[in-house]
């Protein structure tokens, strides 16, 4: 009779685990099941990535082999960055760390399973690791010295359960110990969302007592981007460690777990300032934006501020579209939560009841993938309010709830998210509660004083309020952001905030540039109307009605008994310019 063979093979076994996993479950156990999901979700992707094979584990174990040391060390250095960056995101009674051991030895195989000291030893090694950190074996240490970027510190024999021999062990030097992210909130599927790090700017002066002025800049601008929730900011301690060195924007993104790297310089000659930055992908090394500064140097601190602003209000859509642009290259079965927000947000900005349609169904897949993604809900109310806004549906007080229950839940899961607020402000304002829409625009405001889009929301609410810092906030934030995808809406408000303030020629100013970035954008067409018949311009105003109709039919008899305005004596203006516009009612 012949004995079954045995099958062995020579393989690195990656062993990992979540340490403090029952004190998990006992705070909150389906948080911690949904979080533990989406974690596993990442390091299937990462461990694949690295041409490694999940072959066990059960609960919040995971046990993979690898072909190669070096793929499985840096496997593991990578699951451990992704996990570190997004435990950044979360509180602190939430974070989930994991232990992983790695072990070259011999296993025996039965069918997809692998058994043996081999996966043993691994299995021990990962309980000698400590929380967020790698424990590799002798073996794995001499395949892959000198060949990975991570570092090791010997740790000697040690004993371990049910292993008769010591195990010479090695940790690698623990990714808590080099990354840091700051604390931006970011929901349980976000994994795929962009980091972004600041490089120190460079003092191009030549006077080495302008370091402050450029430090600070970096520093501001870094404080400045985490007030935004679209995507992790890398920590001041861990972009500065490049200050002075040469950019290898390839090697530094890869090490610091970045997509995307700021860079920039300043100049200063005499009084002027010449201020430098530029986006970079990390990984083609392409330019996305860049931006050039030239200003006045009469109050540094100011113009710190000045320059801050300018730049964090126009990198966010500046990575909007980079990551836009990469979402449209994945097949569509390869689609993650991130990239049907991306697609979302494309479809939004397209003013049409299709777009918005195709829209609202992309920001219901995200929220299929993850449900506490806080964004997703801003942006499909987001979507409610735009049909409201353009008159299109039939069941207004269905699309008011809908609204205000998306922006509710928005604020619900992230009461520090600026577009949250913003939404329920503007939520507010479709029910009727003036005071409390200005409030939560108050809110949006403070919590993100770089997003120029809540601050001209703020600014449109303040003015039907009847107050002149609503005109003031409308104008700081087409300065801060003259680039943005809903410019002709925001200058059709701001047209007629002109108009209620009795300057009809800025009015009239301002509804044209708001033509001109939309031409097919019937509020602006309006409001242009209205204040061309305050100037007696009947003819002009009569044929921008006709515009009107043309790109929306139907739109200007619904504006017939248009009240935006608290105050009668606003409203009854507004009328007074319909009318003399030519139309009867």
């Amino acid at each position: 009779m012949v004995k079954d063979k045995v099958t062995r093979k020579l393989a690195a076994i990656l062993a990992a685990d979540v340490a403090g996993y029952s004190r998990l479950m006992e705070i909150n156990e389906k948080a911690t099941a949904r979080t533990l999901k989406t974690y596993r979700q990442a390091i299937d992707k990462l461990i694949a990535k690295h041409g490694g094979r999940v072959f066990g584990g059960a609960g919040d174990s995971v046990v993979a082999e690898f072909a190669s040391t070096v793929e499985a060390v840096n496997s593991a250095a990578d699951i451990q960055h992704a996990i570190e960056k997004r435990n950044a995101q979360l509180e602190k009674a939430r974070r989930m760390r994991f232990r992983i051991g790695i072990n070259l030895g011999d296993v025996l195989v039965e069918g997809d399973d692998l058994l043996g000291d081999g996966v043993n030893v691994a299995a021990r090694l990962e309980g000698l690791a400590e929380a967020g950190g790698i424990c590799v074996s002798d073996a794995v240490f001499q395949s892959v010295v000198g060949k990975v970027d991570t570092s090791f510190e010997d740790l000697g024999e040690r004993k371990v359960k049910n292993i008769a021999r010591p195990v010479h062990a090695y940790r690698a030097i623990a990714v808590s110990d080099t990354f840091d992210a700051a604390a931006t909130a970011v929901s349980d599927a976000m994994l795929e969302r962009p980091s972004v790090a600041v490089l120190p700017f460079a003092n191009m002066s030549g006077d080495a007592e302008q370091e402050y002025f450029s430090d600070g800049l970096t520093e501001e601008v870094i404080t400045a981007l985490a007030l935004w929730r679209s995507f992790p900011v890398i920590a001041r301690n861990s972009s500065f460690a490049y200050k002075g060195k040469a950019v290898d924007v390839k090697r530094i993104g890869r090490e610091l777990g970045a997509r995307y790297l700021l860079e920039g310089s300043v100049r200063k000659s005499g009084n002027r300032v010449r201020v430098t930055a530029q986006l970079i992908d990390a990984a083609s090394g392409h330019h996305v934006w860049v931006e050039k500064l030239d200003r006045e140097l009469d109050d540094v601190f100011a113009l710190q501020d000045e320059l801050t602003q300018r730049i964090a209000a126009n990198l966010e859509p500046a990575i909007g579209k980079a990551e836009l642009a990469r979402s449209k290259t994945k097949p569509p079965d390869n689609l993650d939560a991130w990239d049907y927000y991306l697609r979302g947000r494309s479809r939004l900005h397209e003013f049409t009841k299709e777009g918005n349609v195709e829209a609202r169904k992309m920001f219901e897949r995200t929220i299929e993938i993850d449900p506490t993604y806080c964004e997703a809900f801003a942006n499909l109310a987001w979507t409610h309010a735009r049909d409201l806004l353009l008159e299109y549906p039939e069941d207004r007080e269905g699309s008011m709830a809908a609204l205000y229950e998306a922006a509710r839940q928005a604020v619900v899961l992230d009461d520090e998210s600026s577009l949250a607020h913003h939404l329920l402000s503007t939520a507010y304002i479709w029910r009727n509660e003036l005071d409390l829409a200005i409030g939560e625009g108050r809110r949006a405001v403070a919590f993100n004083p770089n997003d120029a889009d809540s601050r001209h929301a703020l600014g449109n609410k303040l003015d039907l309020a009847g107050d002149p810092e609503g005109i003031t906030l409308m104008e700081q934030a087409q300065r801060l952001n003259p680039q943005d995808p809903q410019r002709h809406m925001q200058l059709s408000f701001l047209a007629r905030a002109y108009l209620n303030a009795r300057q009809y020629d800025r009015s009239m100013e301002t509804a044209q540039k708001a033509i001109q970035w939309r031409p097919d954008y019937p509020h602006a067409h309006y409001v242009l109307a209205l204040g061309l018949g305050h100037l007696g311009r009947e003819k002009e105003a009569r044929a921008a009605l006709d515009e009107c109709e043309r790109f929306h039919p139907g739109f200007v008899e619904k504006r017939a008994d248009w009240r935006p305005y608290p105050s009668d004596d606003s409203n009854l203006h507004l009328r007074q310019g319909r009318c003399k516009a030519g139309l009867t009612k």
